[in-house]
């Protein structure tokens, strides 16, 4: 079985023990942040601290002037140029080889073209695909990740459509909750480039508008609104749909320029609905571009549901399943969940996560790999 577990650098650097503990959970890599959005970080193993606030989306190994447009910024709040680099290499020393964690349009401090909702309201947390300079970004983060010698394979997220939902420090967006088909609404972009490209699928932007927000208006005064044109949403869904398929191609077609071994594996963290808008990217199995290894599936709430809605289209799918008792997650049920999604098809499974998990959560993880 194919078994990945997740792990940030500061989990690693300044830590002499940390390669061999990862080592023994039993895993055969670790997917390491290579580009990674803003977060505050628990750290309860590590000699020198135990928080880190990474305070924007940031680069762990030099990027430098690699292409011009936009560019992320060099993190700042681990001591080192390369700290993905020196994370590989302890990996490797204890046997583990290293997979490069790609977070593409979620990002945060990062000034760029940004999805653009119905009510003109932009998120900064969401980059609009749509955008040629986007699509460039995106092909640079795969360009540089693609010929480090020091990876076996590389997960991409957020690659695609990043939508309303986001998850940040003191969030108040609960108090009136989204149905699946409400939180696309609201996560539709009419940015320029978006409403170019409605125009060229013969969707008027402007009646598209006025449609959505009367949708979700009705929604937030606490009305029954009309129902949502299924025609309209279609032609929607299908161009958003062309926008990150080619997103997508583009990316992996620069990843097999330099990497062409079909054991370097490309993945990106999927969900088999295509109108969903989160970090694991709404897609339609079907067009995923060739070259692309697998798809890493949401298997947190210990379902196997996502994996056989997945399986069946030439690659691999591996169930990500969360290994923290404190997030929610079942460490010691992790077995069980593994057996359920392995007979559901998985070719292997992503744990998250080495770094945040609590010494009784490393304990049953390994115990499960062992046991699975």
């Amino acid at each position: 079985m194919d078994a990945g577990i997740y792990v940030y650098p500061w989990d690693v650097v300044g830590d002499p023990a940390a390669a061999e503990r990862i080592a023994g959970l039993g895993v055969g890599h670790a997917t390491v942040a290579a580009f990674y959005h803003a977060t505050r970080a628990l750290t309860p193993r590590h000699p020198a601290h135990r928080v880190i606030v990474a305070e924007r989306s940031a680069a762990y190994l030099p990027v430098g002037s690699a292409w011009s447009g936009l560019l992320p910024e060099a993190q700042g709040w681990v001591p080192g140029q390369d700290v993905f680099g020196e994370t590989a290499s302890a990996l490797a020393g204890a046997g583990v080889a290293t997979h490069a964690w790609v977070v593409v349009d979620h990002v945060d401090g990062f000034d760029g073209p940004h999805v653009v909702n119905a009510y003109g309201d932009v998120y900064p947390w969401a980059l609009c695909p749509a955008n040629e300079s986007v699509l460039e970004y995106a092909v640079g983060l795969a360009a540089v990740v693609a010929e480090r010698p020091d990876i076996a394979g590389v997960e991409f997220e957020a690659a695609g459509w990043y939508g309303f939902d986001h998850l940040n420090q003191h969030d108040k967006v609960a108090g009136i909750p989204l149905s699946e088909d409400e939180q696309f609404l609201f996560s539709l972009c009419f940015c320029p480039a978006c409403c170019a490209a409605y125009r060229e699928a013969g969707v008027n932007a402007a009646q598209l508008r006025s449609a959505v927000r009367a949708r979700l208006d009705a929604t937030f005064e606490g009305r029954v609104g009309a129902v949502f044109d299924a025609d309209l949403g279609d032609a929607v869904a299908a161009m958003r749909g062309r926008v990150a398929d080619r997103l997508r191609e583009a990316m992996v077609r620069e990843v097999r320029s330099q990497r062409s071994d079909p054991g370097f594996a490309v993945s990106f963290h999927a969900t088999p609905r295509p109108r969903v808008s989160l970090a694991n990217t709404g897609l339609d199995m079907a067009t995923l571009p060739s070259g692309t290894s697998g798809v890493v599936v949401n298997c947190w709430k210990g379902s196997a549901e996502p994996v056989a809605a997945s399986v069946g289209h030439g690659v691999d799918v591996y169930a990500g399943l969360l290994g923290i008792r404190g997030m929610g997650g079942d460490p010691d049920g992790l077995a069980r969940v593994i057996g359920d999604v392995r007979a559901a098809g998985a070719a292997g499974v992503r744990i998250y996560h080495a770094g945040l998990a609590g010494a009784d959560d490393l304990t049953a993880i390994g115990k499960a790999l062992a046991d699975a």
